[in-house]
């Protein structure tokens, strides 16, 4: 290997090293864990398997309620599915990383893609995982912080402009399509919204 790419090597494990210390340390101090997932079944094992391995849990199925949980008392670490009923699980992973900036977080997805992982950890996700996964990668990935779990980049990736498309057109559907309320639930003025529903989706 050449010496100039070992140097890298090197400063990116040591960086691994130290966020995985830091990581160790947090868990140490505070071991609080919000989970936000509304599917039922997997929120319950999840939590049971989080506290078999020392956190303490505290559960949420909609992004209403995990932002709640969030502004009342902002965990050290959070597990939380990107896709919920009531919206985006990345608004959760932003306020959290709002108020608590060392907080470590998680996004969970059946929809896997890099354009997304990038904008979770944009907005403060510490890391990104697919379903279906397990306790021992998700307890590996809040702690030792290097579990890669993005993995290699697909065929087709979405742009992150198309992630943020298709979360606009889900949120309109649930609001049966009134363009006011979905503006008033994305907190985005209505001729900006009507100005993205009239556009083709992005690639």
């Amino acid at each position: 290997m050449p010496q100039s790419e070992k140097g890298m090597t090197e400063a990116v494990d040591s960086v691994c090293k130290t966020e995985a210390t830091e990581a160790a340390l947090l868990f140490e101090k505070d071991k609080t864990l919000l989970i936000v997932d509304d599917d039922k079944p997997f929120l319950n094992r999840l939590a049971k398997a989080m506290t078999a391995r020392g956190f303490l849990v505290t559960c949420a199925e909609t992004v209403a309620e995990g932002m709640s949980a969030v502004q009342s008392a902002p965990p050290a670490f959070a597990i939380i599915d990107m896709r919920l009923g009531d919206g985006n699980g990345l608004d959760v992973i932003g306020e959290l990383n709002a108020r608590r900036p060392e907080a470590r977080g998680i996004i969970l997805t059946g929809y896997g893609n890099i354009s997304s992982a990038v904008l979770a950890v944009k907005l403060g996700a510490f890391d990104y995982l697919s379903k279906p996964t397990d306790g021992d990668e998700i307890f590996a990935a809040l702690i030792n912080s290097n579990s890669n779990s993005a993995g290699e980049a697909p065929a087709n990736p979405m742009s992150a402009e198309r992630v943020r498309w298709e979360h606009i057109q889900r949120i309109f559907e649930l609001c049966d399509r009134n363009v006011s309320e979905t503006a008033r639930r994305l907190n985005m003025h209505r001729r900006t919204l009507q100005r993205i529903l009239a556009k083709r989706a992005p690639r």
